[in-house]
C-alpha cells in the first residue's frame, strides 16, 4: 500500500476542493439558466464532483487502486474544466475551470506516479 506523500496529500486536497466547487456550481448554473443549465453540463459537473470524492477517498484509505480512480478523475476533470471555460467569463465558471484543471493535472501525476509501483 503506498504511503501518503506530499504529492498525494495535494491531490487529495485538489480533489476535495474540486468536489465542492462543482457541487456549488450546479446550483449556480441552474439559477443562471440558458447554456449553463444544459443537462449535459449539469451532468458533467455532477460526474466531476462524484469522481473527485471517490478518488480522494481511495487515496485517503490507501487503496492500491487509486491510480485507476485518479486516471478517470483526471479525464473527467479536464472535460469539466473545458466545459466551464466554454460557458464564458463569469467568476463562478472561471473558479470551477481552475479547480478542475488543478485536479486534472494533480490526478494525472498520481495516476502515473504509482502506475508501475
Amino acid at each position: 500500500m503506498p504511503h501518503q506523500t506530499q504529492e498525494m496529500e495535494r491531490c487529495i486536497e485538489n480533489c476535495q476542493e474540486c468536489h465542492g466547487v462543482c457541487l456549488q456550481n450546479v446550483a449556480h448554473c441552474l439559477e443562471k439558466g440558458g447554456p449553463h443549465a444544459e443537462p449535459s453540463h449539469i451532468r458533467l459537473l455532477l460526474d466531476c464532483a462524484e469522481i473527485c470524492e471517490t478518488s480522494a477517498n481511495f487515496m485517503i484509505r490507501g487503496s492500491e487502486l487509486h491510480t485507476e480512480t485518479c486516471r478517470a478523475c483526471s479525464e473527467v476533470c479536464q472535460r469539466c474544466a473545458d466545459d466551464c471555460r466554454r460557458l464564458g467569463s463569469d467568476p463562478e465558471m472561471q473558479q470551477c475551470a481552475e479547480a478542475c484543471q488543478r485536479c486534472a493535472e494533480s490526478c494525472a501525476q498520481m495516476a502515473g506516479a504509482f502506475a508501475h509501483a
